[in-house]
């Protein structure tokens, strides 16, 4: 039935993103820029895809960031233009997906006052995909108690600072624990908002938002091994209500001690089993430490979240493919940034460590 009128509102956004995503580099791309001596080569090679002629006014020498903030900024305007095509409910599952760039904007801001920064500098490094009107706002602020209040009244993203934190957490707490405590807020609200669009976009975004949040509760387990910061009673706290884990493997995950405990959990998951593989062994052999098996992970990590937003475009009719694009243009940024760093530093033996889309 939802396909039945889907069409009606959605149906042009829907091909727009579809063909975006056809522009998505592919292997035989990436094997023309590996080649590249430099990264004057690198941007004629790149100005044969999609991507186009974006690094044309750049004056030389070029660097790797310019790079990554023009393929950004292609992305954004991609964004925007969808959202400004968008109606309801599109358009509001695309504010929920700007609401994680506004946190890591406001945090950004919440750790510039706590150092005594000047915010209106720390404005130009914040993601413009989380810039909403009233940000400059924020940055009158002279100390964390006002920046609380004017986060409560000014931003979208109010109601998850407003449930989850008072003015004195900001001041008393780890930035990270901040991040963490209001991100998952966010996700067990996106997910409960995706939860009443019904199917298939249901089935296709509860699917990929449980893994971030499964994902973020590993990373909050491992990362918290060794750390007086962070209790145990605080890290369960940390753990999004959602994903494949929650409930039984979050209540164990809160207790565990080492790596090998995160490992049994993850092995009650056929599609996590593989996170570790390998790992074990390189540990028990002393090969890896704790951080070797933690970088090990964020990489298996980025692969499976690649393979989950791929199949959300097997699906018609649904919003997931809006989401999915976003996130597997993020991954496509984050290869060229790779290489264009590698071709920088002439480590060519590390320029094949990047994870490739199509």
């Amino acid at each position: 039935m939802e396909g039945l009128f889907f069409n009606v509102n959605c149906g042009f956004l829907e091909g727009i993103v579809r063909g975006y995503k056809s522009g998505t580099l592919t292997q035989a791309h990436y094997a023309s820029l590996t080649q590249c001596e430099t990264l004057e080569d690198f941007k004629t090679q790149l100005s044969a895809t999609d991507y186009g002629n974006f690094l044309a006014n750049e004056p030389s020498p070029l660097s790797t960031a310019t790079i990554t903030d023009k393929a950004t900024q292609i992305l954004v305007d991609q964004f925007n233009f969808l959202r400004t095509n968008a109606v309801e409910p599109l358009s509001k599952f695309l504010d929920y997906i700007t609401y994680a760039y506004m946190i890591d904007n406001v945090v950004l801001l919440i750790t510039g006052t706590l150092h005594e920064r000047d915010t209106h500098e720390l404005l130009e490094r914040c993601h413009p995909l989380g810039i909403f009107d009233t940000m400059p706002a924020l940055c009158v602020a002279t100390n964390v108690e006002e920046l609380y209040q004017s986060v409560l009244v000014e931003t979208p993203i109010a109601p998850y600072f407003r449930d989850c934190l008072s003015a004195a957490d900001l001041d008393d707490l780890n930035i990270e624990i901040i991040r963490n405590t209001v991100y998952k807020a966010y996700l067990e609200d996106f997910y409960n908002y995706v939860s009443t669009l019904g199917s298939p976009t249901a089935d296709v975004m509860q699917n990929i938002l449980g893994f971030e949040a499964d994902r973020r509760t590993i990373n909050i387990t491992i990362n918290s091994f060794d750390t007086a910061e962070l209790s145990k009673e605080q890290r369960a706290k940390l753990f999004p209500a959602i994903g494949r884990l929650f409930p039984a493997g979050n209540n164990i995950l809160a207790k565990a001690d080492d790596i090998d405990q995160v490992r049994q959990v993850c092995e009650n998951v056929g599609e996590y089993r593989s996170f570790f593989d390998n790992s074990a062994s390189a540990q028990n052999n002393g090969d890896l430490g704790d951080l070797g098996v933690a970088a090990q992970l964020e990489e298996r990590f980025f692969r499976m979240e690649v393979h989950l937003n791929k199949l959300s475009f097997l699906q018609q009719f649904q919003y997931g493919v809006f989401y999915s694009y976003m996130k597997l243009k993020e991954q496509e940024i984050r290869n060229i940034t790779w290489i264009a760093e590698c071709i920088a530093q002439d480590a060519r033996d590390r320029m094949h460590d990047f994870i490739p889309i199509f």
